[in-house]
């Protein structure tokens, strides 16, 4: 059975790993381009990695303002639940932080994935970096 284990940390910390992950996930398969992806808002914020049996493959960032960003596993650890610890994660974060809700921008294909965790959809789809997203918020009262 896999070992998995969700840390978190400062971007000072985490940054190595969680940066190479975003990388390869954002940049290299999606074709982010890198001035989009490296915003200059993470030393601000809150990032979680997730290790299975010992091995980076996935990251996520909770915002000062509640917002979850950046969420991305490696294609090789997809399917596994990595996705849904990480959001537990960011999610109890915010809690801790006293946030009333979460709010993210989905990309459209994992709408789903997202609904699953109780978030909501809203407002119309729009293009960031090309990708087609939409807003979504989950209530934490």
């Amino acid at each position: 059975m896999a070992i998995t284990h969700i840390s978190t940390g400062s971007w000072e910390t985490l940054s190595p790993t969680a940066s190479e992950i975003r990388r390869k996930v954002f940049i290299e398969e999606q074709g982010v381009p890198q001035d989009e992806e490296w915003d200059g808002l993470d030393p601000a914020c809150q990032h979680f990695l997730a290790m299975l049996d010992q091995q980076p493959v996935g990251t996520a960032r909770l915002l000062p303002d509640g917002h979850i960003g950046r969420v991305a596993v490696l294609a090789s650890a997809r399917g596994t639940g990595i996705g849904v610890l990480l959001m537990q994660a960011a999610i109890e974060a915010a809690r801790h932080a006293g946030h009333a809700q979460v709010a993210l921008s989905a990309q459209v294909h994992a709408l789903a994935f997202y609904e699953r965790l109780g978030f909501i959809a809203h407002g119309d789809e729009f293009l960031d970096a090309g990708i087609p997203h939409r807003e979504m918020t989950l209530s934490l009262a």
